[in-house]
């Protein structure tokens, strides 16, 4: 059962909307009449009206902590707009044609845009322009999707296809081919390498991202499915039809619950405390539908109605594979993508000043209702609870029948009973927690203090005096640190500090061998010069120093180039440099 609310959303047809994911209660329209609407779904009057586009809009996206709103047009610009600060934060110019895709990056201040002219672009909203341009699709792109580390970006097109960027590396990395028609539809699974695309073939596929083949296919649906999503547990996929919601598993491919919706067209779905939010328009009415999911059967057996009489009843089967990877979040906010193919092109990353500052003067963000705005975008600051309260953001539908107070007798107390071990439990975890805190603190702190010298004396002086300095600390952290910026190719290797550790070694190691042991050599073996020469004697006594330090390290180096893997080919490689001091 769900329950609708409807309202008239702008003086035109409504022509795009999407749902904030994070709380479930912010809901943006866009209209024939070039404006977006912001409306709190639980509340009949629109808190926000942003306008400044030309042309009617065509695909709306709210950024993850639903702060920044972007919307593009059929003119091909994009605007950014701050909710928080109601105004407008950027104007995007750069595609031919209308944009009909657009998804904000999880962890940076980034958007990818899909467009009818088969481009997609990535945009810098901090810097104003377009960083990389992605072209391989040969009709419009209808959907994009960031993966939840942020590394990847999912592309489906209506050329038949779903693609599967490296950001990294600024290419393909595999084309999902086997849908017969259009795809509308893509969607990350919340934690496994899987991908769901849904089409106009009436089909859902489900891709593993580590081999690269389809997992299982949802097939044999009358109409074409609208949107996808994830349940925030990875449990199961719910997909929006016209005028239901099906809830599905992949391993195998079989539906769980079939729920009657009256939402026509869905356009998305959100989740929030247990409920399910969809939201559809028709004309200039926009309707936002709950669906109570304690009562949508995620895991088990088939539905009624739903199994053919001849059919076997299957064994209930978790939905998802344990032996599938999961995704490795960043522990820091994303910096910005390097990729190896070109930049877009300066006239390409910049739009015109003029226009720009034209069209930034007369966008405007307009405030329609300031109680719900700051009730929305501007909360009192208050200490939380502990836990937080969970605050719906509907009411949940009522139940059939006459209600019935299911709590269980008796715990409210074995709830007092257990407090005071609770206390005692919490306090010990406390203690746990705040050991080694202050030795930390100190630690960090002085490493902090040695960084910034080392800093100080690299924006004033060169580079030989920074690595100076850094060895005078006498922490070897540091030196690190500082090799690290020095060799860029061991940014790769910093997700594990010991393994950087060795590496970056390693390869300053090597680049000393490489440069300057060919010289060492040569100054050791050369004659001795006839009368005083201070400058040679002072270069061959350094040179003497640094031979002796080489060949402690050799034999180091030859006890460990029987390991395995990559530190096992990086010691065997200096093995080889360094069998000249042998």
């Amino acid at each position: 059962k769900a329950t609708p609310k409807e309202i008239v959303a702008h003086s035109s047809n409504v022509s795009s909307l999407v749902l904030g994911k994070k709380s479930g209660r912010l809901l943006a329209t866009g209209g024939d009449d070039c404006r977006v609407n912001v409306w709190s779904v639980n509340k009949p009057n629109c808190v926000m009206s942003l306008s400044g586009h030309t042309t009617p809009i065509e695909s709306l996206q709210i950024s993850a902590k639903e702060e920044l709103i972007v919307a593009g047009s059929q003119s091909g610009s994009i605007r950014v707009w701050d909710l928080e600060a109601a105004k407008i934060l950027r104007t995007l110019l750069g595609h031919k044609a209308n944009i009909c895709s657009l998804d904000f990056h999880p962890y940076g201040s980034f958007v990818a845009s899909g467009s009818l002219d088969t481009d997609i672009k990535l945009w810098d909203v901090r810097r104003k322009g377009c960083i990389f341009k992605y072209k391989s699709h040969t009709q419009a792109v209808r959907c994009l999707r960031f993966s939840p580390d942020g590394k990847w970006l999912a592309s489906a097109a209506d050329d038949h296809t779903v693609k599967l960027w490296d950001l990294t590396a600024g290419k393909v990395m595999f084309e999902f081919t086997g849908h017969s028609g259009p795809v509308n539809v893509v969607e990350f699974h919340p934690s496994e390498y899987l991908l769901a695309s849904g089409s106009s073939d009436r089909t859902i596929r489900f891709w593993d991202l580590e081999k690269f083949h389809v997992v299982s296919c949802i097939e044999e649906e009358a109409t074409p499915v609208r949107c996808v999503l994830f349940n925030p547990d990875g449990c199961c996929l719910y997909g929006g039809y016209q005028d239901s919601l099906r809830v599905y598993g992949w391993e195998p491919e079989r539906c769980f619950d079939v729920v009657l919706v009256n939402w026509g067209k869905v356009a998305d779905l959100a989740i929030c405390n247990n409920q399910l939010i969809g939201g559809s328009f028709a004309q200039s009415t926009v309707s936002s539908f709950v669906v109570d999911l304690s009562r949508v059967t995620k895991s088990g057996s088939v539905p009624h109605g739903l199994l053919r009489n001849d059919e076997p009843l299957a064994q209930p089967t978790p939905t998802g594979s344990s032996l599938r990877r999961s995704y490795d979040r960043p522990s820091t906010s994303c910096s910005k993508p390097q990729s190896r193919v070109k930049h877009s092109s300066e006239s390409e990353r910049r739009s015109p000043s003029s226009e720009e500052e034209r069209d930034e003067k007369e966008s405007k963000a307009e405030i329609q209702n300031p109680e719900d705005y700051k009730e929305i975008f501007q909360p009192k600051n208050a200490i939380s609870r502990t836990p937080p309260r969970m605050n719906e953001p509907f009411p949940a539908p009522p139940e059939d029948g006459e209600f019935e107070n299911n709590s269980l007798v008796g715990m409210e107390l074995i709830a007092l009973k257990n407090q005071s071990q609770t206390e005692l439990v919490d306090e010990e975890i406390m203690s746990q927690i705040r050991k080694g805190h202050k030795t930390v603190c100190m630690v960090l702190t002085s490493r902090h203090k040695n960084l910034d010298t080392v800093r100080a004396v690299w924006s004033t002086s060169d580079i030989k005096n920074s690595v100076d300095s850094a060895v005078a600390t006498n922490d070897l952290s540091v030196v690190v640190d500082l090799l690290n910026i020095v060799n860029q190719t061991a940014w790769g290797l910093i997700l594990c500090l010991l393994f950087s550790y060795v590496q970056t070694g390693c390869t300053s190691l090597k680049l000393i061998l490489q440069r300057f042991l060919p010289l060492i050599t040569d100054i050791l073996a050369a004659p001795p010069s006839v009368g005083v020469d201070i400058t040679r004697e002072e270069r061959l006594h350094k040179c003497r120093l640094c031979y002796k330090q080489l060949k402690n390290i050799s034999n180091i180096v030859k006890n460990k180039s029987g390991l395995s893997g990559r530190h096992g080919s990086a010691f065997r490689e200096l093995h080889l440099l360094m069998a000249v001091l042998e």
